[in-house]
Order: C-alpha cells, then sequence, then structure tokens
C-alpha cells in the first residue's frame, strides 16, 4: 500500500486544489462528452450533469467516497434503441427508470445486506455482458471513423478515415508509450491530436464557434415541456436490463477503490449509500436531459497515481465541470469535433470495454472446461452480438443487450452446478 499524500478529508493548499481539480476533470473529459456525441445529447449537459452527479454522489456517501461520475457508455446502445422508438424524451425517461431500481436495489441492501447481489451477478454473467457492451458497438465505430453523409446516405472517405487512424494511433501512443496523468487520458489526447490533424487537413468548421457566445446555458430536456412523459413496456425492457451490468460496474469500481485508499466502501458507508447515490446522479440527468452516470475508473487510477484521496479535489473537478458546460465557445469548439475523430477513438474504447470483460472472466478463473461456464457465455456473446429480439406484441420487444443480460441472469439461477464466486471474491 502506497503512502498517501492527502487522505480524503484533507484539503489541499488553494493552488494545489486548483491543479489537481483540473487534472481529475481532464482524465474524465474525453470520455464524458464523447458519450453525449454518439447519442444526441448536449456534450454541455453531460458536462453539467456529471459535476452535479458528483457532488450529489459525494454528499449521500458521507463525504467517504472519492469517486467521479461521468457518463456510463453501457447506455449508448439502449439510449439510441429508445431514441428510434420513441424520441430522445423515451431515453431520458429510461434514465430515470434506471435510477428507480437503483433506489430500490440500495434499500434491500440496506434492509436484507449485500451477498445476495453478489451471487445474482456472478463473473460468468457480468463478464460476457460487458464484452457485449463493446462488440455491439463496434460497427458503429468503424460507421464513424470510414464514412461521411452524403445526400442521407454514408459514403466511404479515405481523408476522413486519415483523421480516425490517427486520432486512434494518438490514443494508442498514450496508453503504451507514456506513465502517469498522461497515460490515463488516452481519449482526450487522441481527440485534441486527431482535432489538430483534421484542421490540417481542411476538415473542419469553425463557424460556429465564431458565432458562439462565451456564455450559454446548456440545452436542456425538461419531461412535460420537451416531451411527453409517456411509459411504455418496450421503453423499459430496453433500459431498466442495462442496470443489471452498471451496478456490477458500480461494484468493482467500490472494491477497487477501496483497495486504493484503504477503506472497506462496501461495509462503510455502504453498498447501499454509493449505489443509491450512483441512481440519484443518473435521476437528476435523466430530468434534464443527461445520460445516466457511472462511477469513472479514469478518475480511481488518477487518485492511485497521484495519492489524494480528497473528496474536495473531486469536488473541484466536479465545479470545473459545471463551469466547462456554461463557457459556449468551448461548447462550439468540441461540437465540431469531426465524426471520424470520434469513430477513431472509439475503435479503442469499445474494444477496451469489450476487453475488460475478458479480463474480468480471466481474472476470477472462470473455467471453460466447465459446460455450465461455456454454455452461459456462448448464450450470452450470440444474444447480445447478433441482436436477437423477442417480440411479445407489435409495441413491444426484448432484444440485444437487454435480452442478453436477462437470459444470462435465469441460465445462472437454473443451470446445475452453480458455484459460489462473486464480483468480491477476487478483491478479498
Amino acid at each position: 500500500m502506497s503512502v498517501k499524500v492527502l487522505d480524503v478529508h484533507e484539503k489541499p493548499q488553494p493552488i494545489r486544489w486548483l491543479v489537481l481539480s483540473l487534472q481529475h476533470m481532464f482524465a474524465m473529459f474525453g470520455a464524458t462528452i464523447l458519450v453525449p456525441q454518439l447519442v444526441g445529447l448536449s456534450p454541455a449537459i453531460a458536462l453539467l450533469t456529471s459535476g452535479v452527479a458528483t457532488i450529489v454522489f459525494i454528499i449521500v456517501t458521507k463525504f467517504q467516497v472519492p469517486a467521479y461520475l461521468g457518463s456510463s457508455f453501457a447506455f449508448i446502445v439502449p439510449i439510441q434503441m429508445a431514441t428510434q422508438s420513441g424520441g430522445i424524451g423515451s431515453a431520458m425517461i429510461g434514465s430515470m427508470f434506471v435510477a428507480l431500481i437503483y433506489a430500490i436495489i440500495s434499500l434491500l441492501i440496506y434492509k436484507t445486506g449485500y451477498n445476495w447481489i453478489m451471487k445474482l451477478l456472478p463473473p460468468i454473467v457480468v463478464g460476457p455482458v460487458i464484452m457485449v457492451i463493446g462488440l455491439a458497438l463496434a460497427p458503429t465505430a468503424v460507421n464513424m471513423a470510414s464514412t461521411i453523409n452524403v445526400d442521407g446516405a454514408d459514403v466511404y472517405s479515405g481523408l476522413h478515415f486519415s483523421a480516425a487512424l490517427v486520432t486512434l494511433a494518438s490514443a494508442v501512443f498514450c496508453l503504451m508509450f507514456f506513465k502517469g496523468i498522461i497515460s490515463l487520458m488516452p481519449v482526450l489526447i487522441g481527440i485534441v491530436v486527431g482535432y489538430i490533424y483534421s484542421a490540417f487537413i481542411g476538415i473542419l468548421d469553425f463557424s460556429k464557434v465564431v458565432e458562439a457566445k462565451w456564455f450559454a446555458v446548456p440545452e436542456m430536456l425538461i419531461p412535460g415541456v420537451d416531451y411527453e412523459f409517456v411509459v411504455t413496456p418496450t421503453l423499459l425492457i430496453i433500459m431498466v436490463p442495462i442496470a443489471i451490468v452498471t451496478i456490477s460496474e458500480h461494484i468493482g469500481h467500490q472494491l477497487v477503490l477501496g483497495k486504493v485508499v484503504d477503506r472497506n466502501y462496501i461495509e462503510s458507508p455502504g453498498l447501499h449509500r454509493s449505489l443509491l447515490g450512483d441512481g440519484l446522479g443518473t435521476l437528476m440527468s435523466g430530468l434534464v436531459g443527461g445520460p445516466p452516470k457511472t462511477t469513472y475508473g479514469e478518475n480511481i487510477g488518477v487518485l492511485a497515481i497521484t495519492r489524494v484521496y480528497s473528496v474536495y479535489v473531486i469536488m473541484g473537478a466536479a465545479l470545473f465541470a459545471i463551469l466547462f458546460s456554461f463557457i459556449g465557445k468551448i461548447m462550439a469548439l468540441i461540437a465540431t469535433i469531426p465524426t471520424a475523430v470520434l469513430g477513431g477513438i472509439s475503435i479503442l474504447l469499445f474494444g477496451i470495454i469489450a476487453s475488460s470483460g475478458i479480463r474480468m472472466l480471466i481474472d476470477h478463473k472462470i473455467d471453460f472446461d466447465n459446460q455450465r461456464n461455456l454454455v452461459i457465455a456462448s448464450i450470452i456473446l450470440v444474444i447480445g452480438i447478433g441482436g436477437a429480439t423477442i417480440n411479445i406484441s407489435e409495441t413491444f420487444q426484448i432484444g440485444g443487450m437487454a435480452l442478453s443480460a436477462i437470459i444470462g441472469v435465469l441460465l445462472n439461477l437454473v443451470l446445475p452446478g452453480k458455484t459460489d464466486d462473486t464480483l468480491m471474491d477476487r478483491e478479498e
């Protein structure tokens, strides 16, 4: 265990506080703004809600957990599907119901303990579902990287593809050849280098930046004002089952973060509090048009490297995110990032998501000579990546990632030969 520089409740000196908080903001910045770019939401509202959600999370966890909440990649496909079926408002409604699931589960954990949820979501289910999240997005990343829209049709563009490759190469170089803080920001650095290259080859349009005001209120989506609050079974089945994945991700992050700062966050302030904080952050985000939230591994990495565990530094990063969201010029500049650049970074990012599912299976030593494990993983992968659907009626269907998650949980419950392996085993 490394010697800490600042503990959870300690405050740094003002100048150092400023620098450390900016560092955390930049660590999450690239990934947090990428999600809204991919699903048609405002990057400004994503930044604003990430900052507010982080502050809410820290308050709910009694100022004990130094975690940053950013945009969740697990909901990219569900948001796209919900938007196609009922508009972007449907995705926001779905996000609110995901938050409700978080609240219900946190209450159950508070009343009954956390062992049951650990057994419900073992690595053999969670690992393949995480792989589905990344691999299901692979065609989107490649299409973004290599095509442009011409008269409503996607047409291959070698020039734009070169921008994607430069972006990808920069992010890979950052990961492979840099150490420390720089290695934790491959998304941001890849986007910056790809953007500079895009300017060099002439595929940028700065007109919106020139026209933008310095101060601009983020574009919000308010239920009952910007869209009707209509709940459908299809909407719920598209969004809600993904909570299986994000709750597993949350538990994993709490275990890792606890190792970093030498505390047991599952016990104190308790998994029920951290889940509730995450859920309230997602609820607040959905109410104003932001994407669902999740704790960020990038910021946990920053904590591990700097050994500065102060919640006040994390709150400083949250305040910077809120401030940036109101700077119209910066938000307009983000809007000019070419789709190819976003596609290039997505190739790496979505691949890393899929690989993290593989890593979970390896870390927990999942035995694929065991037929039970082989069956569960195989069915989850093919149903999820293949986009299988069950049509119950003309307006109600279960498909893709949601269906694979549900079937994975059910298979684990009914197939014989179940083991006691849980997400906590490796950490303990």
